[in-house]
């Protein structure tokens, strides 16, 4: 497989960091409601306690797990496609190039 320069790896680093911090976001956000509930009285403090555990093991071990890789280009979620494949994008070729191995890889097994 053909080096990949250093900018595309910087820049693929940049993006997965910005998609991380945005999944992370969007997860606590919906943690912070459950919080916004238990502060109105609306579930009890075990539920709120039942819920941090469930987010903790689940949701932010899936994040975890999907940006603790040195392959971040499918980390890069669904938003931010249209940017990454636009017209002229050195990631394109990258992300072709990587295809490209991966699909001779199987063929040859």
């Amino acid at each position: 497989m053909h080096e990949v320069p250093k900018r595309i790896k910087r820049l693929v680093r940049e993006w997965a960091g910005v998609a991380h911090d945005r999944d992370l976001r969007d997860a606590l956000s919906e943690l912070r409601a459950r919080f916004d509930r238990w502060d109105r009285g609306e579930i009890d403090s075990f539920e709120l306690n039942n819920l941090i555990h469930r987010f903790h093991q689940d949701t932010a071990r899936q994040i975890w797990k999907r940006y603790a890789t040195t392959h971040l280009e499918p980390a890069v979620p669904q938003r931010w496609r249209p940017v990454c494949f636009a017209r002229g994008n050195y990631l394109v070729q990258h992300v072709a190039a990587l295809i490209e191995f991966y699909e001779h890889d199987l063929s040859a097994s």
